[in-house]
């Protein structure tokens, strides 16, 4: 661009162009600025328009020009809110820029006039008015309880619509009361602020909360128009108790992978047409449900489709140009010339998007503009438009210099001078002057083609080119060679896939030009280093272009020319390689006849790649899966002359895309598209839910749990469950409606209701379509009792100074209302009480513990219990047990050692135990020959021991403990040498 713009000059072409500016009232800035600039040569000069009328840039005015810039000092809402345009103009044109709005954002305070205050039974739903301050723009809402900053955290109870600010409690409850004020912030740029309403105070009746159907209260516009490329929000949120769930589906088509957010709020990232259409939100409880239905329509701001680009066109000849635009609703289309309107007159139609002129002139040069609109928006595309009247020119170019020709064949010599308008051509062979014959041939654009040349035809050839203008010539030399012929052409061939090939293609030509290959395949020149490998030439020889083919695929299929070629002629031969291979997809896929488990499928046939249709492969996939799978069909087997079949074992309200694949003697081809989705009807459930199992809970509670139904076997909306129980003896069951597929559990509470109790129960699944087939039974059995029995003849016995052993003798089965678990063993010391115990549980039927973790020679009393489910049972009679005193903590001491022959003799001083010390039994010795190898344990009632020993002793390690009933004391180590006797 910056070359084009030193040599020639050119009209206004926007780099920069004004945005639409909010303004915060109040703000500290004391300007705003609309950015403008264009490239053009001359520069641009600029003006600027507000609403439509230009603006006049006085010395003393709040305007002013900062190169292309629109600075406003001190804006006022009164004055300068409008819409504002720039407008560019040099020597060659002028044009405009988009509008560009500013405005003023503002938000006002909350009236001061006290609230009413509210009074609704507990239960039931309120609903509070933000009724916010004038302001714009939009604002976005939160609620203070009694105090700032004290907001009311949105959650399924409790809803704040961000479309009017108001707040929804679904169901009052006592943690509600208090004083509620509607906080309301505003967003501009980098500018917050936030202002909140007089509190309005809620009070509630206490009563019996009677449950109800949901009503839905806050609802989306029955018609929300959204821009395409832009974020929808739908709200919905419904009074009910309990506090009702909410859902949503299109009406008209399956869930988008666009949808984000949840239950009250319905949010389609990027919408697009795809996602125009009806709505549904439905509010369900225990007690019932409520829907309701909007539409979102969809549109759209102008987008340029096609559009003008700067033109050079001759004097007196036709030019039309057009633009198309796509939106919705559908763009008008209007023309600028110079940044003025452009109507049809004289010589200048315009229709719309089209501008035709006739006999162009030269002031119709100048800028244009193409202008496309709609409510939501203004598209400018820009051109400029340049007549020209010039005189013949060969400089740029000329004929050529050297024109070589081969022998019986054909030259092409062009003779296109610059020239505006178009000029009349003649040509001539030295003096003669050429005309039109069966061997020459004059075109109506002044190119020469003289045909079946001989030697004779060498010479000087001019072009006199001549118009209003002036007149010029250019000159060029005719030498005549010897024809290129190809002498072995390729062969046609058919192979199968993977297989390799090679076209053979040898020429004669003049032996004083070069001669090269080129081979294309239908007339696409073939890129070998673009091949990946699969094709080759296959010889370097002059006068040889085989081409080699590896690894044939189904898109080397074609018809291959081989083309000899020299600087004055070609010639070319072909030959067709058929590749055979598995067919291709088929294409169409159409879904119709959608049943609960079948569909019937059509298609259109693909390309069978030489080899006859075999057979047909049906797959699809669902929404649970991204995986394709494939399916059952009537008939079985789908032969290849076939278009349509039935799929069937589908499972009911599914959602599946399906697609076809066909086959033939050289494997599977291609998939076709895959479907539109579709979803199959609605039926009953046919499988009864699994897992019914139970047991737990309070007193006078049957606890009835299942494994909740996956979404393949739900079968319909409005899914739940139907239980069936009673006491095992009895005749008649009690049944009980779950709603909702992700319940798992169900409670019946009846007084009734003995601990223990064995019941039948028996589950099956519904949905709107029906109810499916009952469970098994099974046996669940209400809620346990703590045991009523206590273990006896409970013997506690010391085991060393911290540790006992606990015996006893088990309760009976039958004495029990549940399940055994086990024993819990309680123990405390003398004095304290028994709530205080440590505890420790054994599982199953044991009847002894080992305690461990005692005080030393401390008095303990110790309990037993059994335990299951439902509890602890009642303790055992108490018995007593004193642990021992610990042993001496004192290692022996002063150790020596003598050898005699193959025995070593070890000896230490008694250690004898203290009044608070268990007596001294014996004493332990680990003996360990080195640090690798294991120990040996000895025993020594006295303070010696002899141990053998090896002929090449050296060395041993040893550690020695007291041990008695107390347990083993600290050990005292040495490190045994055979030159040395005595520990240190």
């Amino acid at each position: 661009c910056q070359a084009q713009s030193s040599t020639r000059n050119y009209g206004p072409v926007f780099e920069e162009q004004p945005v639409h500016i909010l303004f915060p009232e109040g703000s500290a800035e004391e300007k705003v600025t609309l950015a403008c600039r264009a490239r053009a040569s001359p520069p641009a000069t600029y003006r600027w328009k507000m609403n439509g009328t230009e603006i006049k840039m006085e010395p003393d005015s709040r305007y002013r020009l900062v190169a292309g810039d629109l600075v406003i000092s001190n804006p006022v809402k009164a004055k300068d809110a409008g819409s504002y345009q720039c407008v560019a103009s040099n020597s060659r044109g002028t044009v405009v820029s988009r509008e560009a709005s500013l405005r003023f954002g503002f938000l006002q305070e909350f009236s001061a006039e006290e609230r009413d205050p509210v009074k609704i039974t507990e239960g039931w739903g309120v609903m509070f008015a933000c009724s916010p301050p004038p302001h714009y723009p939009g604002l976005s809402y939160r609620w203070l309880l009694n105090e700032f900053p004290n907001f009311i955290p949105a959650d399924g109870r409790r809803f704040v619509s961000q479309t009017t600010g108001n707040l929804y409690i679904a169901k009052t409850e006592a943690s509600d009361l208090g004083n509620y004020s509607c906080f309301a912030t505003s967003h501009i740029d980098f500018i917050t602020k936030s202002v909140f309403s007089k509190f309005s105070r809620l009070s509630l009746a206490a009563e019996d909360a009677r449950q109800y159907a949901p009503s839905i209260k806050a609802r989306f516009p029955a018609d929300t128009y959204a821009l395409a490329g832009q974020m929808v929000t739908l709200e919905c949120f419904a009074f009910g108790n309990p506090v009702p769930r909410i859902k949503w589906r299109k009406l008209d088509g399956s869930q988008s992978s666009k949808w984000i957010g949840s239950e009250p709020l319905l949010q389609i990232q990027d919408v697009g047409f795809e996602d125009e259409g009806t709505y549904e939100c439905e509010a369900e409880n225990t007690k019932g449900r409520d829907t309701y239905q909007g539409r979102i329509i969809i549109q759209a701001q102008p987008e340029w489709l096609k559009v003008i680009t700067d033109t050079e066109a001759d004097i007196g000849s036709d030019l039309r140009w057009s633009c198309a635009a796509a939106g919705k609703p559908r763009p008008a289309v209007r023309w600028l010339r110079d940044g003025q309107p452009l109507t049809s007159q004289n010589r200048i139609e315009v229709s719309g998007g089209e501008l035709r002129f006739s006999k162009l002139v030269l002031e119709d040069s100048g800028m244009y503009q193409c202008v496309a609109e709609n409510k939501h928006g203004t598209v400018y595309a820009s051109a400029e438009l340049t007549v020209q009247a010039l005189a013949p020119d060969f400089r740029l170019n000329p004929v050529k210099r050297l024109i070589p020709a081969a022998r019986s064949g054909k030259v092409i010599i062009p003779c296109q001078p610059r020239a505006a308008p178009k000029a009349t051509v003649l040509w001539t062979k030295g003096t003669e002057l050429l005309i039109n014959s069966s061997r020459v041939t004059i075109t109506t654009d002044g190119t020469l083609i003289l045909q079946n040349i001989s030697k004779s035809d060498e010479g000087k050839y001019t072009c006199f080119a001549e118009n209003f203008m002036g007149k010029a010539n250019s000159t060029g030399i005719l030498s005549v060679r010897d024809a290129t012929k190809i002498t072995l052409a390729p062969s046609s061939a058919d192979i199968n896939v993977g297989e390799n090939l090679t076209l053979q293609c040898h020429a004669s030509h003049d032996p004083t030009m070069d001669l090269t290959f080129t081979w294309s395949l239908d007339d696409f020149p073939i890129d070998f280093d673009k091949s990946e490998g699969h094709y080759r030439r296959a010889s370097v020889k002059e006068a040889i272009g085989d081409l080699s083919i590896f690894n044939t695929q189904l898109k080397h299929s074609g018809r291959y020319t081989c083309t000899a070629q020299t600087v004055v002629d070609s010639a070319s031969e072909s030959a067709t390689l058929t590749v055979r291979g598995p067919p291709g997809p088929p294409g169409g896929v159409v879904v119709r006849d959608i049943s609960d488990t079948t569909v019937q499928l059509s298609w259109s046939r693909g390309f069978d790649n030489h080899s006859p249709i075999a057979r047909y492969i049906i797959e699809a996939r669902t929404l649970l899966s991204s995986k394709w799978k494939q399916m059952r069909t009537n008939p079985v087997n789908i032969e290849g002359n076939a278009e349509t079949a039935q799929v069937v074992n589908l499972i009911p309200w599914m959602d599946y895309e399906f697609r076809v694949l066909a086959s033939n003697i050289l494997g599977v081809g291609e998939p076709s598209l895959p479907s539109s989705k579709i979803r199959t009807k609605e039926a009953a459930p046919t499988v009864a839910p699994s897992g019914l199992s139970g047991g737990g809970g309070a007193p006078n509670e049957l606890i009835i749990n299942w494994t909740p139904t996956l979404r393949d076997y739900q079968n319909g909306d409005g899914f739940g469950y139907i239980l069936s129980f009673r006491k095992k003896g009895t005749q008649g069951w009690l049944t009980a409606r779950v709603p909702h597929a992700e319940s798992l559990h169900y409670v019946y509470r009846n007084e009734s209701i003995g601990p223990y109790t064995p019941f039948e129960v028996k589950i099956k699944a519904y949905n709107r379509k029906g109810e499916g087939p009952e469970s098994l039974t099974a046996i669940v059995y209400s809620a346990e009792e703590e045991p009523k029995v206590a273990p006896f003849r409970v013997m506690a016995k010391a085991v060393l100074s911290s540790e006992m052993d606990v015996s006893w003798e088990p309760i009976e089965q039958g004495d029990m209302t549940g399940v055994l678990l086990g024993y819990e063993i309680r123990y405390w010391k003398d004095g304290d009480k028994e709530e205080a115990a440590d505890r420790v549980r054994t599982a199953g039927l044991v009847t002894s513990a080992h305690v461990t973790g005692l005080n030393p020679n401390t008095k303990y009393h110790v309990s037993v219990r059994a335990y299951n489910r439902a509890g602890t049972g009642p303790p055992s009679p108490s018995t007593n047990v004193t642990t021992t005193k610990p042993p001496p903590k004192r290692p022996p001491g002063n150790i020596s050692w003598t050898f005699s022959g193959s025995t070593v003799s070890i000896k230490w001083d008694p250690v004898v135990a203290k009044a608070d010390e268990s007596a001294v039994t014996g004493y332990k010795m680990l003996y360990r020959q080195d640090s690798h190898s294991a120990p040996t344990l000895y025993l020594a009632s006295k303070s010696r021991i002899d141990i053998p020993v090896p002929e090449d002793f050296t060395h041993a390690f040893v550690q020695i403990r007291v041990t008695g009933p107390g347990g083993d004391g600290i050990p005292a180590e040495v490190h045994i040498l055979r030159n040395s006797g005595t520990y240190a």
